[in-house]
């Protein structure tokens, strides 16, 4: 056996290895767009607040607890958007690649991912209701991070600096209540169409 085909058959075996235990096809395409929804999310809830605060058009008028909710409904929307395009286009590529999109893999990436996001979640919740509103941002940075670090040994290892990143964002946010919605468009936004394009061009193409 040449050494040329020994090393073909380490790739085959490494392919194999890492199919059955990872699932490798997360789109790189939903990543782009999930950014792109956070920075269009993030442009129209900075417009909100900027309105509300200045007293201008009839957005002013809502009470606070009601704007609250409109800003809620803005980042749900985002938050659903992006679920969405990322289970169609996974989808799509789990296809093309022959595999399953529901299998011992995308469970165990599933469940990794889930259970640091829904803790922070529930975190979040109890943030507001004792008002501490200005730390909901980075926390939200924070525990996404952390679900993406978790769920990275389940799936491709580009994600584990994702969620690396929007921890240290997170933390940073932390030092700047105010400033939240310009960390969670870097963290959520920017960053995420960095990831997405570089998981797009060493995966997709």
């Amino acid at each position: 056996m040449s050494e040329k085909d020994y090393l073909q058959d380490l790739t085959e075996i490494k392919s194999i290895m890492n199919k059955s235990t990872r699932f490798v096809s997360l789109s790189g395409l939903s990543g782009i767009l999930a950014g792109v929804y956070a920075l269009v999310g993030a442009f129209f809830g900075k417009y909100l607040i900027n309105s509300y605060q200045s007293g201008e058009g009839t957005i002013a008028f809502l009470p606070i607890s009601f704007f609250e909710l409109i800003l809620l409904a803005v980042a749900l929307l985002v938050l659903i958007l992006s679920v969405t395009t990322a289970f169609f286009l996974t989808k799509k590529k789990a296809k093309a690649n022959n595999e399953k999109i529901w299998n011992t893999s995308s469970k165990r990436l599933l469940k990794s991912f889930l259970i640091p996001l829904i803790t922070g979640g529930l975190l979040c919740i109890v943030m507001y209701q004792y008002n501490l509103i200005g730390l909901i941002a980075p926390f939200t940075l924070v525990f996404y991070g952390l679900a993406c670090v978790n769920a990275s040994k389940f799936t491709l290892g580009n994600i584990h600096y994702l969620g690396i990143v929007n921890i240290l964002i997170g933390l940073v946010a932390t030092q700047f209540i105010g400033f939240g919605i310009y960390f969670w468009a870097l963290g959520f936004g920017i960053f995420h169409i960095l990831y997405g394009v570089m998981m797009y061009t060493k995966y997709d193409k």
